[in-house]
This record gives C-alpha cells, sequence and structure tokens, in this order.
C-alpha cells in the first residue's frame, strides 16, 4: 500500500530534480553521489531527530530504499 503525504508531489519532485542537477553537475562516479546522500540523511536523522527515535527512523528509511530498488535492467 503507497504511504500517503504531506507534501505535494510538485514539491517533491522539484526538490528532487534541484538535488540531481547539483549531482549530475560534479559528474561524480556513481558512489560519490551515493556517499554524500547517506551522509545527508545521517545528518538529518542525527540534527533533527530525537535520540531515541533515531534507530527506528533509520531502519524504516533503509527498508523503505530496499522496497524501492527495482530488480529490472533499467537506469
Amino acid at each position: 500500500m503507497p504511504q500517503s503525504s504531506r507534501y505535494s508531489d510538485e514539491r517533491v519532485e522539484k526538490l528532487l530534480a534541484q538535488l540531481a542537477q547539483v549531482l549530475q553537475k560534479d559528474n561524480a562516479p556513481t558512489d560519490l553521489p551515493l556517499m554524500v546522500l547517506g551522509n545527508m540523511v545521517t545528518n538529518v536523522i542525527n540534527s533533527d531527530v530525537a535520540p531515541a527515535q533515531r534507530r527506528s527512523l533509520a531502519r524504516s528509511f533503509a527498508e523503505a530504499l530496499q522496497v524501492s530498488v527495482r530488480d529490472d535492467n533499467a537506469h
């Protein structure tokens, strides 16, 4: 069942496009943007989430990421 969001699709897509533009501009290999985004997620969790909720949120995030990754050959 899809998760509903308090944010509009337009707002999410605009922010995603801005982040993608910054990452593409750097012409970095795949692992560098993944490292940067991972660090960003860690920083958001550590700075904006109560300590008692951090591990649970990180686990939920990791599970959502696993579900969203496709097994097909599309790039």
